[in-house]
């Protein structure tokens, strides 16, 4: 089992370290999955328990200059490892201005990533500074454990209003309540309600559209059918949604959110060759 990489690019490597930083505000702890096209890291609390479920997936080749690794085996050609994110972030800091970065997979006293960070010195040698981050390798009976979660059959899908408005009027919310209400509807309306017994605070946003959804068999999921003005809502934990949009470094180029109607609320945040998928589990 081997894994070695290097990124040259100062934007790209600016763009992997943003994404690292995300991914550690919202897992203390996560599965890096390697192929040899993509890198993936989950986070799956089970959603059955009230927790939180991430999935986060980036093809090696818009990051990485050199990719190489070899899986457990041959006809499972995968790498699985568990890792604190912050641990991760917090190496990619000291890379800002560095000529190059490589991460390697090293096994000495126990399985580290060894991130080496290559800086710019006066001297014609340049300096580098290593990090080793402690991982956990998951055996291979455990890889299912880690299958992307699918999309659930949702009531609504909408477009997301701009993310710095959301996350300014969520922030606002968060002082007054621990849970917060998304609700939504097929005519691009959506709103942010909160309710306690002092206080009741909405805020609408129209317009926002609808994205349309091709079902697996090929057919287009239509709102044929279906009333465009109900709503479709789940509460959930109001701070779960504030570190997602806290933690947003990544600037989608596409943001939605899929409500399941008290049950959970799926958002996904797409910007180029980056995909995140967030569910949170409503409360009842």
């Amino acid at each position: 089992m081997r894994f070695r990489a290097k990124i040259v690019d100062l934007a790209c490597l600016n763009h992997f370290s943003r994404i690292i930083n995300t991914i550690a505000r919202l897992a203390k702890t996560c599965i890096l999955r390697l192929t040899v096209c993509k890198l993936y890291f989950i986070l799956s609390d089970k959603v059955a328990n009230g927790g939180a479920s991430m999935w986060c997936e980036l093809s090696q080749g818009n990051f990485f200059g050199e990719f190489q690794m070899e899986g457990v085996a041959a006809e499972h050609n995968e790498i699985y490892l568990e890792l604190v994110p912050e641990n991760l972030s917090r190496a990619l800091k000291t890379a800002q201005s560095a000529k190059a970065v490589k991460i390697k997979l090293t096994n000495k006293h126990c399985p580290c990533l060894r991130v080496a960070v290559e800086l710019p010195s006066l001297s014609s040698s340049s300096r580098i500074v290593t990090h080793d981050i402690p991982v956990g390798v998951i055996p291979r009976r455990m890889w299912n454990d880690f299958r992307e979660p699918s999309v659930p059959d949702f009531d609504v899908s909408i477009y997301l209003p701009v993310l710095k408005t959301m996350k300014s009027v969520v922030e606002r919310m968060k002082n007054l309540s621990n849970f917060i209400v998304i609700e939504a509807n097929l005519s691009g309306e959506m709103n942010l309600k909160i309710e306690t017994d002092l206080v009741s605070v909405t805020t609408h946003f129209k317009d926002l559209g609808n994205p349309s959804w091709v079902s697996e068999d090929g057919c287009q999921s239509s709102a044929q059918g279906r009333d465009l003005e109900s709503m479709a809502e789940a509460c959930i934990d109001i701070k779960k949604l504030q570190q997602l949009l806290a933690g947003q470094q990544v600037n989608p180029t596409k943001a939605l959110c899929n409500i399941v109607r008290k049950r959970i609320v799926h958002f996904i945040l797409l910007h180029e060759e980056v995909s995140l998928q967030y569910f949170i589990p409503a409360i009842a």
